[in-house]
């Protein structure tokens, strides 16, 4: 059995170069299995929005469908540290929204912190907010698809000198805000490495190179079982779409052409003396 890490575990995991490992989950049985593996973290994330209903983005995601996943994930995952995702507009609003609603994954979903995204000056201070009302939080500064018709769509920040610096100030507010780690998202190797560089709490990535204290991963992605778009710092160690596929192809050949069910196999017998009544009692019905 797994025992649920705390902040001060990811803590000394930093401080004794041990990764973390983080994964996204979004239902019960995905849950339990993640769990069983020994991931460190599951993060429900908003991009339950593509790959659990086909959104085309993140944006559609509302506090209820988080809650209700995160409510499912932490039933499969008891003992695993699960981090709610601050959907959008659930937050920007106002510190007394962006408490309301981080409070709600704690009280309702037994989730263990939150995160959101952005490092704008209102973000920074809605963290201190979260985090002042007592709730453990999460940065995700980088390509961050809440942000994306500002950042020119999905693709890699941090490219520059000056994007790095800007990137590495706002990792810093989100620090003196209260955040206990920061994710980084869709960076350069050696942007990743320059924001670890200067942060006293863990800093993990997911695409921002190696040098981050863990790693996160879209599990759906890792599987192969979305297969709309797979980002480029994605590995695949499974091809778990083709799996279900050719399992449900098979099933429908099997179907009709009547090999399934067989009924020496997959079906419940009764007594021979009922059957014979059975059939004694159709044949009477007939007359």
């Amino acid at each position: 059995m797994n025992k649920r890490k705390t902040i001060p575990d990811f803590i000394k995991m930093m401080e004794t170069g041990e990764k973390v490992t983080w994964i996204t989950g979004y239902d019960y049985l995905t849950a339990k299995y993640e769990e069983r593996a020994g991931i460190d973290m599951i993060l429900v994330g908003d991009s339950l929005g593509m790959v659990q209903y086909g959104y085309d983005t993140t944006f559609p995601v509302t506090m209820e469908d988080e809650i209700r996943h995160c409510q499912a994930v932490r039933r499969g995952a008891p003992d695993t540290f699960v981090v709610g995702d601050m959907p959008y507009m659930s937050y920007q609003v106002s510190n007394e929204q962006a408490i309301e609603n981080a409070g709600r994954f704690i009280k309702e979903a037994d989730c263990d912190c939150v995160k959101l995204e952005g490092g704008t000056p209102d973000i920074v201070e809605r963290m201190a907010a979260i985090t002042g009302a007592g709730i453990a939080a999460i940065g995700h500064i980088g390509l961050t698809p809440q942000f994306a018709a500002q950042l020119g769509g999905y693709k890699a920040q941090g490219k520059s000198a000056e994007a790095v610096m800007k990137l590495i100030g706002q990792a810093q507010a989100l620090e003196k805000a209260g955040a206990w780690s920061i994710l980084v998202e869709g960076v350069p190797t050696v942007t990743g490495k320059a924001i670890k560089s200067v942060c006293d709490i863990p800093v993990y990535g997911i695409g921002a190179g190696s040098f981050t204290d863990g790693q996160l991963i879209i599990y759906a992605d890792m599987v192969g079982y979305y297969d709309d778009f797979t980002p480029k710092f994605v590995k695949k160690y499974a091809e778990v779409g083709k799996v279900l596929q050719g399992a449900f192809e098979e099933y429908v050949s099997d179907v009709r052409e009547g090999k399934f069910p067989e009924d020496a196999i997959h079906a419940y017998k009764i007594d021979a003396e009922e059957e014979a009544k059975v059939e004694k009692m159709i044949e009477d019905m007939k007359k």
